[in-house]
């Protein structure tokens, strides 16, 4: 068959031939999920066809765009010699060889996914490397489920008898005088396409068409269903191993045998009876603020030492500053991660970033518990704000696995007919700290129920580090951009709890505030590799009840998790990687990872660790510049925190690729 709509027939056939591609794909999602009925079944009543239908075309155009963008071209390249017989049928065998192979490995998982739990990624290759036996299981599993070889002949007859092509036969068939204004004609419409398609394929490769979305991952398929094993459904695997060619995957460093793991450490929190006293009255709220790029450095009250040996040291944070004279927090405070999307799995779900961010790997998709979901089974309402693009940073997605029962984002305030008249907008990344503050701090009062557990995530304080126009002059920052956003987002918290104070919830709740990693530094002491990690973690409690002031120790963001539950007397067992800091019995200890150097903090001191031998060894507390290596000097601490953080990493790594990151009935 060909396009007879000349000089639009190549656009025409792209469009036509693409759009077969997308109807096959559905297809092949259709086999796929009565294949697995069985278990996607489960809260199928819970799903929206609208939500599956928009992030399965959204995870298509993205595998469908990435695997014919050569063909594209090819097709629309502007050169009229290439008009051919021979041109198009070589075109056609590419686009046959290329989506079969696509819809091939899509039917294939139908089966294969039922062994993995999730859709097949490039770590498959590596996996069964030095495998002999897998032809004959391909064999024997074929003969199984001949249905699907069936269908896959249709589907690859359907690519190759349904394809069209171009007719531009007035190129060889133009009388000589008319045949320039012809050729005219063929390149401007093929130009055109060319250039409208770059643009668009780009778009569809990264999964959305603003500067703030990042191109999508695995995990962002857990914002259109209710379980990570649903993700499934929205996903197709040429897009899940496109997406993880090149990333490291998880694996057992086989430090030390798994029976011997457990008695050094265990993700396992099983509460005593003394845990299950609750801190406090009553079932408190709880609000967890997770602050744009809050580095300790731009606080007062954490640098009183800094104000001594810098006597230009400004404070950045003076509401910050003074809500911290009436709240709980640590000598030493740390983030697991340096990047935004390291900050909510740390945060809110106790699983520190290793190798890649959480969110980015195949292992988003397993089952996730968090303070969400644990709060949730005491009756506790939930939603997570933040002010950008409801699909901004995979936030939806992960807030929605870890247990958010609501997300309200920019979509929501812009549906508000109180603010969504107004350009709040920062023209980058999302709506004015400030704005969304005040929205939230109603929005609680108005769409939760107590009690609640609610996530908070802020955005003016990131580059480029604008203000409104309205306090230009007013927050005039320090010899780094970053501060004058931090001046401005520390008032517009300000202004959040004079507002959240005259709300009926403001008294029953508990205010976790961190940051969701550091950003640049005006001093030395916060260019070391724990001063990069340092972040605030304070725990304010305006009904008085709890302990303030600053306790010795450390506290990690893994450890707000486990430590919030303990103050509720939360009563069941979970998982999570981190420490509660209320018990006295646990080593005080951290640990983070930047640059493939695992770092263990216990205590006084600090380790390097490149996985396979230890590099450094610092007193970071009396050697704040970390000078004085005592990696040869002190075998025996270093050896005693090896141990220690190998079990750790070891233990991340098998709960990591064996979906164990909730208790299971064996755990107990």
């Amino acid at each position: 068959m060909k396009i007879k709509a000349f000089p639009f027939s190549n656009v025409l056939t792209v469009l036509i031939n693409l759009a077969l591609v997308y109807v096959l794909y559905m297809v092949t999602r259709v086999a796929f999920i009565l294949e697995n009925w069985s278990t996607l079944s489960v809260g199928w009543d819970q799903l929206s066809m609208g939500e599956i239908l928009a992030g399965s075309l959204r995870f298509d155009s993205s595998a469908i765009l990435y695997t014919n963008c050569l063909w594209i071209v090819l097709m629309l390249f502007p050169l009229h010699l290439k008009e051919r017989p021979w041109w198009h049928q070589m075109c056609k065998w590419i686009f046959v060889v290329i989506n079969s192979f696509c819809l091939s490995i899509n039917l294939v998982d139908t089966v294969y996914s039922q062994f993995t739990g999730r859709r097949t990624t490039a770590t498959f290759f590596s996996e069964f490397s030095n495998e002999g036996n897998l032809g004959g299981i391909f064999f024997t599993e074929l003969i199984n489920h001949w249905y699907l070889l069936l269908l896959g002949l249709t589907l690859i007859a359907a690519l190759w008898f349904l394809y069209v092509k171009p007719d531009n036969s007035p190129l060889n068939h133009s009388v000589s005088q008319s045949l320039s204004h012809t050729k005219l004609k063929y390149y401007l419409a093929t130009s055109l396409g060319l250039i409208v398609a770059i643009p668009f394929s780009i778009f569809a490769m990264r999964g959305g068409f603003t500067g703030s979305t990042r191109p999508i991952t695995i995990s962002n398929a857990n914002q259109y269903v209710h379980s990570p094993q649903q993700a499934s459904i929205v996903l197709n695997t040429p897009f899940s191993i496109i997406r993880t060619i090149g990333k490291h995957p998880f694996k057992d460093p086989k430090y030390m045998p798994e029976e011997q793991l457990a008695t050094i450490y265990t993700p396992l929190h099983i509460p005593s009876p003394a845990d299950t006293i609750p801190m406090v009255s009553g079932q408190k709220n709880v609000m967890v603020i997770i602050l744009e790029s809050f580095s300790r450095e731009y606080f007062g009250y954490y640098n009183q030492a800094l104000r001594q040996s810098h006597p230009d040291f400004v404070s950045y944070t003076p509401f910050l500053d003074s809500l911290l004279e009436h709240s709980l927090t640590f000598e030493h405070t740390f983030a697991n991660g340096r990047k935004s999307i390291d900050a909510m799995p740390s945060s809110l779900s106790s699983v520190p970033f290793f190798i890649e961010p959480f969110i980015l790997t195949p292992s988003s998709l397993n089952d996730l518990s968090g303070l969400a979901d644990c709060l949730g089974q005491k009756g506790y309402h939930s939603a997570f704000f933040h002010g950008a693009p409801n699909s901004s940073m995979g936030f939806q997605a992960f807030a929605r696995s870890s247990g958010f029962k609501q997300y309200i984002g920019m979509s929501e305030y812009c549906d508000d007919p109180r603010t969504g008249g107004r350009d709040d907008f920062d023209g980058h990344w999302a709506i004015w700290d400030e704005d969304f503050l005040q929205f939230t701090a109603t929005a609680i009062t108005e769409r939760l129920e107590e009690p609640f557990v609610v996530g908070f995530f802020s955005a003016t304080s990131h580059h480029p580090f604008n203000v409104p126009q309205r306090y230009e002059d007013v927050y005039l920052g320090g010899p780094l951009p970053i501060h004058r956003t931090i001046q401005y987002s520390d008032n517009a918290l300000r202004h959040f709890f004079a507002t959240a104070s005259q709300q009926p919830w403001f008294k029953n709740t508990l205010f976790v505030f961190t940051a969701d990693h550091t950003s640049r530094h005006q001093y030395d002491e916060s260019h070391t590799s724990v001063g990069v990690f340092s972040i605030p973690i304070a725990i304010y409690d305006p009904s008085g009840e709890l302990p303030t002031g600053m306790l010795p120790g450390v506290m990690q963001q893994i450890d707000i998790m486990p430590s919030v539950l303990r103050i509720l007397g939360y009563d069941q067992p979970f998982s999570a990687f981190g420490k509660n800091v209320f018990d006295p019995n646990e080593t005080p200890w951290a640990v983070n990872f930047s640059n493939d150097i695992y770092q263990y903090i216990e205590g006084d001191y600090t380790l390097l660790f490149d996985g396979e031998q230890p590099t450094g060894l610092y007193n970071y507390v009396l050697d704040p510049l970390q000078n004085n290596d005592l990696l040869k000097s002190e075998p025996q601490r270093v050896n005693a925190m090896l141990t220690r953080l190998k079990a750790i990493v070891q233990t991340y790594m098998i709960r990591m690729t064996t979906n164990h990151l909730v208790i299971r009935p064996g755990d107990l």
